[in-house]
């Protein structure tokens, strides 16, 4: 096993190896570290724990120890632990396998729900990623009540909305026998971020360990980081010249218009901010002033040209030349300004000669020349990259020039390129790792704890200015023997800057650590005594009048909201949520009430590509008090018009008769769900009728049913006939010459359908079932069965 392996490597050759005795560990399995047993035994002594050291210093192994005894303490209890990625997850699962005797599963998405269920009920330890358990928990299918020890792998990950979040909270409020610990090897180096993660996983003690300290260093393999740097070429420096001027106008134009103070050193951050602050005074006017529609318009162009410049610095030309083909196909003002600019149109143009001439950043050369010499001294090598773009480069080159390399990125597709699957991952990974690969060229998926011990070359093609990341990159070598990380900087660019920014923030951090930090001001839930003081305050709420309801109440919520921000905090308010696939809406209360839930950022989009009409007339026909929730207080900052959006919020009020009520977050929205379930159930609303089918059709709808059934008549063709006719029987009793008069309706269409309607029915058709199927087919025009013929849910 891979963790097993990477202790017998790097312990000191001198010493004879002793191994732990414990009766729930395998026999020499777990090499006796005494760091990784004091820290074991500090979790267990001082409760919930955030353990912060480098990677390969075994935080697993102490993980796997602190399980070990928590099982023997409570036989009957479950270990959960959580990694955000499934190659993650599976590497854990693995591990405790190999190191403890004890049933061992894993769960994610891409376990059907019976067999997640049968898992969790068999399995005294459980690793999972944490989107999984989320909605399982929120769907009721087991609790954390039977949990003794809860694990949070890259606990920095414990901010903001994501699943360890809510996790840590549901186990804190169930769990009979609690203790948390948290691994992570970069937590930040903002005290508050690192507090925050403190009290969002209720953590009390922080421990770090590091490669300076004695009772590690044995065991820790320094990691040498050089940088290397190159000199943009001359095309890209043309190219850069052209930009530069660019940039440098339109900021003296925003700045002309106060939208800037300085045109110095402006950073996206800066751009992004002043945006902000533009759209929020569109949004106070009725009538947008002309300069704001000017300065948004000017901030957009920035922006693009701030990342043209970011590609051709630190990327390469084709990486430029694609996204300035993307631009040509963009309508947008700021686009169409920038390819009309003289000296946008020469960078344009030398960037298309550039590419033609296969001109290559000056990086690409240099990584060659790295890649080979690691050839030769047969040194396996991870060559990470921030575009996929550039991957894929990177990947051609190697092949091209005979290194055997292998692409690794995530699941996601883009464009012509489809991601690669979990076991496609896993299956290069162990190719990798069994030294089937020599380059492992990667995006940021690698950096992220995938246990790789034998790279012995990590090689950065651009710095990244993340602290974290910049760790967990390193951390990729230096497991088996002395490491080694490049870092591929161009001079005078964007690269040098970041990568000096991810070293002063790193050494923040370690500063940080060392120094300690203040505890959030909010007490942490510790033990037993403070949850029922929560509980109790939880009691005495202003809620408190709806005792003995709330456990009554059901919300149904539609597949494409389970793992939402709402649906967690639902849960949250004691609300049982049973997902569903709803036909309208996202939330169903009731028989009667039905909420669509929308983001402002959604209902800019669907009134864009004209959903939202659609989606406000399905509602007012399937329900009788249907709701909008209109979740966010940006709804002005989309550069939409703000009259075309005040124009839709009308519509929906007077014409549509919906009620549209304004949250500010996904936790407000909850609250007012809540609210309405409650008010829902005091009125009496018993047994909830599920709209899973479309009401039955109206008499209307029938009729053009009826007629859109006729050969070649479509829906306009089917209204222009019943408008001439006035009835279905008058469009079956026209003539041929009749039907001639409707505007569609040709002479061969109008004889099709009298022939339909004259025929007489036989059993024997004088259709073949081949005609019918696959040839010409009769109804509608439509090779479909007559079941198939209902209108479609145009729901989002």
């Amino acid at each position: 096993m891979v963790g097993n392996k990477h202790q017998k490597e790097t312990r000191p050759s001198t010493k004879t190896v002793r191994w732990i005795q414990h009766p729930l560990i395998e026999p020499a399995k777990i090499e006796a570290r005494l760091y990784q047993q004091i820290l074991a035994a500090n979790v267990l002594k001082k409760g919930n724990t955030m353990i912060v050291a480098p990677t390969a210093l075994g935080k697993t192994i102490v993980a796997a120890l602190v399980s070990a005894d928590r099982l023997r303490k409570y036989p009957d209890s479950k270990i959960l632990l959580l990694a955000p990625t499934k190659p993650l997850v599976v590497q854990h699962e693995e591990s405790f396998r190999e190191f403890l005797k004890s049933t061992t599963n894993s769960l994610t998405g891409a376990v059907k729900v019976e067999e997640r269920i049968k898992r969790w009920e068999e399995s005294q330890i459980i690793c999972a990623t944490p989107q999984t358990i989320e909605s399982d928990i929120i769907a009721g299918r087991y609790s954390l009540e039977n949990v003794s020890l809860l694990i949070f792998d890259e606990c920095h990950r414990g901010t903001g909305s994501y699943s360890y979040v809510f996790l840590a909270q549901r186990y804190t409020k169930q769990a009979k026998n609690r203790l948390i610990l948290g691994l992570t090897a970069s937590p930040g180096g903002d005290e508050e971020k690192i507090n925050q993660v403190c009290e969002n996983l209720f953590i009390k003690e922080v421990v770090v360990k590091n490669e300076d300290d004695t009772d590690v260093k044995p065991y820790f393999n320094p990691i040498e980081v050089e940088w290397i740097k190159v000199d943009l070429k001359k095309e890209q420096l043309a190219i850069k010249n052209h930009l530069d001027v660019v940039l440098k106008n339109r900021l003296k134009g925003l700045k002309k218009l106060g939208v800037l103070r300085s045109i110095q050193q402006v950073s996206k951050k800066d751009i992004l901010r002043a945006r902000g602050k533009v759209q929020n005074r569109m949004s106070r006017s009725a009538t947008p002033p002309r300069e704001c529609l000017l300065a948004i318009s000017m901030l957009t162009a920035v922006f693009s040209v701030m990342h043209s410049l970011e590609l051709l610095e630190t990327q390469g030309m084709s990486n430029l030349y694609s996204y300035f083909q993307r631009m040509r196909q963009k309508k947008t003002r700021a686009a169409q300004g920038l390819l009309k600019d003289e000296n946008f149109k020469a960078a344009v143009n030398l960037t298309r000669q550039a590419h033609q001439n296969n001109l290559e950043h000056p990086k690409m050369g240099k990584l060659i020349e790295i890649l080979k010499e690691a050839r030769e001294d047969k040194q396996q090598v991870i060559v990470f990259s921030q575009y996929r773009d550039t991957v894929n480069q990177i990947h051609d080159r190697c092949q091209k020039e005979g290194i055997n390399a292998v692409k690794f990125f995530g699941q996601a597709s883009r464009e012509k390129e489809k991601g690669l699957t979990q076991k496609e991952q896993t299956e290069i990974i162990k190719a990798f790792r069994m030294k089937t690969y020599q380059v492992l060229v990667s995006t940021s998926v690698a950096e992220e704890g995938i246990d790789i011990p034998s790279v012995d070359l990590v090689v950065l093609y651009e710095p990244v200015p993340s602290e974290i990341r910049m760790i967990q990159r390193r951390g990729r070598t230096g497991r088996a023997n002395k490491g080694r990380m490049i870092v591929l900087i161009t001079k005078n660019t964007r690269d040098e800057s970041f990568y000096y920014s991810s070293m002063h923030r790193e050494r923040k951090m370690k500063k940080q650590l060392a120094n300690g930090f203040t505890q959030p001001e909010k007490p942490l839930i510790a033990n037993d005594e403070d949850v029922k003081v929560l509980d109790r305050k939880n009691t005495n709420n202003a809620d408190s009048q709806d005792e003995g309801k709330d456990n009554k109440l059901v919300v149904y919520v539609d597949h494409r909201e389970a793992m939402s921000g709402v649906t967690r905090e639902l849960s949250n308010l004691e609300v049982s949520v049973e997902p569903s696939s709803l036909l309208v809406g996202d939330y169903q209360i009731s028989s009667d009430v039905v909420v669509e839930r929308k983001s402002t950022k959604d209902f800019v989009s669907s009134l864009i590509d004209k959903r939202l009409y659609k989606q406000a007339q399905e509602l007012v026909e399937n329900f009788s008090k249907p709701v909008i929730i209109l979740e966010g207080q940006d709804l002005y900052s989309s550069g939409l018009h703000p009259n075309a959006i005040r124009g839709a919020l009308a519509s929906l009020a007077v014409d549509f008769n919906i009620p549209i009520i304004p949250t500010r977050n996904p936790e407000d929205t909850a609250a007012m769900i809540h609210r309405l379930a409650i008010r829902e159930l005091d009125r009496g609303s018993k047994e909830v009728q599920i709209q899973t089918e479309r009401k039955p059709l109206t008499l209307q709808e029938q009729q053009l049913f009826i007629v859109e059934s006729l050969p070649n008549v479509g829906p306009v063709n089917a209204r222009r006939l019943l408008k001439e006719f006035e009835s279905v029987e008058g469009v079956f009793n026209a003539t041929t010459d009749d039907l001639i008069r409707v505007s569609g309706i040709g002479r061969i269409k109008a004889r099709n359908i009298r022939e339909i309607i004259e025929s007489k029915y036989s059993d024997t058709s004088k259709y073949s079932p081949e005609q019918l199927t696959e040839d010409k087919p009769i109804i509608n025009g439509k090779n479909k069965p007559e079941n198939e013929y209902k209108l479609e849910n145009t729901k989002k």
